[in-house]
């Protein structure tokens, strides 16, 4: 079955995925050093390893300062090094971090109650006046900080040595869920005074689980486990970060014993490790949303909503899904994804028919469809391709255009929203469990990367996103979705699973986000 879906996108048969990766080379790093592999068994290397665990992602941090970091790869490093205010549980529920407790004491303002004793790794004191410096150094155009949960914070007020008052222009019903991860991070402002911020970069200092160790980029980051850390010293001595740019680096690593567990698989990649000895696959329902954004903005097709809802009909998601992502993800209707604040349940995924493309494309003056171009990064090949062929069977020619990571995210985040061209793939996390941080950014006419003007949808957005009544927000979260689903400014995909590889060393789960947090992790010795 798995073979006919496969040769229903790309219109041909072949030979199986493992044979092509055997024989295509894409494994040439593990099977050509057989001696390596056989001598450094996973419990060789273990040995070698000790109480560290060692993590490998897709790349590097693009750097180690948390305020000029917007990145998951990054925050994922730096989460392990710094405490935020608030912390997001593995039953997805807001817990307490550095802040015991906070609470509305108006409409404007958010009070924080922060956990006594907290120390940063230097010894400097993490007090209401290192949160107030952390979030005035974060807001600071100086910063250059590309943070941007917290937009409408205007100011912070000490109110004693454990409370601290922020203040918004105007109500921010979810700041709380904001300040954990990358708005909440607490740097130590006397350090920072001292040391200049290239310096704090270079030797970071937080009051996290782990203290900084050493960076070799490129190869590895080192952390240690920090003694007099708050929660208690973490189970294991320290852990290891190196980038691990495709699967056959990952698959050498973990068979060697230099790896003991690999994240952000996608589910292609992870396809390319299942059945090695040593090599366990673990899926956890994700939150991380993908979708194809369409440019509305600009003369031709796509400025026609028939033809955007044509795109959605002829992209046959659950076939993209189990023919090309394994079954590791799940269909998302209209942009918010579930487990989030705001999904609707009762908004139904597109009907998947050629046929009724085909009729909307004809209906809206393109009976013999259209060319575009479908921009991805090179890492979601396989995922644009797939998506260019479904395409195709209606009768619209997208052709991909693949670029390399760097330059697809410089694109994204420029203010040029036609950099990427009329289409292209991404994927966001929303790591709030709000669906205000997936629509922020894409949705509201006045944002960097909204391609779709609509002044309902502004509308709409303004009240989820100020409306300090759950019920109020939760409507429009509602009409919103309803909305796009009528006006179709996306191609709607899906929520990816959180996918690792490790051996039989680690023990540790991930949340929703899938944010590498080591804190609970333990590895067998």
């Amino acid at each position: 079955m798995e073979r006919s879906l496969r040769e229903s996108l790309t219109g041909h048969s072949g030979p199986s995925r493992r044979h092509v990766l055997r024989t295509g080379g894409l494994l040439l790093g593990a099977l050509s050093a057989p001696a390596l592999l056989g001598a450094c068994s996973t419990t060789t290397g273990a040995d070698r390893a000790g109480n560290v665990l060692r993590v490998s992602q897709p790349g590097d941090p693009k750097t180690l300062d948390p305020q000029k970091q917007g990145d998951m790869v990054s925050m994922n490093v730096l989460i392990n090094m710094f405490d935020t205010l608030t912390t997001r549980g593995r039953d997805n529920k807001l817990h307490p971090r550095l802040a015991l407790s906070w609470k509305a004491t108006d409409a404007r303002t958010w009070r924080f109650t922060l956990r006594p004793g907290v120390t940063f790794h230097n010894g400097e004191t993490c007090d209401a006046r290192a949160v107030a410096f952390s979030i005035e150094r974060l807001l600071d155009p100086a910063t250059k900080s590309p943070i941007v949960e917290l937009r409408f914070v205007e100011g912070v007020t000490v109110v004693d040595r454990l409370t601290v008052d922020l203040h918004t222009t105007v109500h921010d019903p979810i700041l709380p869920a904001k300040l954990s991860l990358f708005g909440g991070v607490v740097v130590p402002p006397r350090h920072l005074a001292e040391v200049g911020d290239a310096q704090f970069a270079a030797d970071p200092v937080g009051t996290g689980p782990f203290t900084f160790a050493g960076w070799q980029r490129d190869h590895e980051l080192r952390l240690r486990a920090y003694d007099d850390h708050w929660n208690g010293r973490p189970a294991v001595d320290g852990v290891v970060f190196s980038p691990a740019p495709n699967p056959s680096s990952s698959l050498a690593a973990l068979q060697s014993g230099g790896v003991d567990l690999v994240a952000g698989l996608t589910p292609d990649a992870a396809q390319q490790l299942d059945g090695y000895g040593g090599v366990s696959l673990d899926g956890h329902t994700g939150i991380r949303t993908a979708y194809l954004s369409l440019n509305t903005l600009e003369r031709g097709p796509l400025q026609d909503s028939r033809v955007r809802r044509a795109l959605n009909h002829a992209v046959d998601v659950p076939l993209l899904i189990k023919a090309v992502l394994g079954g590791k993800a799940t269909e998302t209707p209209a942009l918010v994804p579930r487990g989030a604040f705001g999904f609707d349940p009762t908004v139904k995924p597109f009907t998947r028919s050629v046929t009724t493309a085909r009729e909307l494309l004809a209906e809206a003056g393109f009976p013999q469809g259209f060319s575009t171009t479908l921009t991805a990064s090179n890492v979601d090949a396989n995922v644009a391709e797939a998506l260019s062929g479904l395409l195709a069977r209606a009768g619209v020619d997208a052709r991909v255009n693949l670029i390399d990571p760097g330059t697809y995210s410089a694109r994204l985040t420029s203010d040029n929203r036609g950099a990427l061209g009329p289409v292209y793939l991404a994927a966001s996390t929303v790591w709030t469990m709000d669906g205000a941080s997936m629509v922020q950014s894409n949705v509201r006419s006045d944002r960097r990367q909204s391609r779709w003007h609509s002044k309902e949808a502004d509308r709409l957005v303004d009240i989820e996103e100020l409306s300090e009544d759950p019920a109020e927000r939760e409507r429009a979260f509602s009409d919103l979705q309803r909305l796009m689903r009528e006006e179709a400014p996306f191609v709607f995909l899906y929520q990816i699973d959180n996918i690792f590889a490790r051996n039989e060393r680690p023990r540790w789960t991930p949340g929703s986000a899938g944010v590498l947090a080591m804190e609970s992790a333990e590895v067998s010795r």
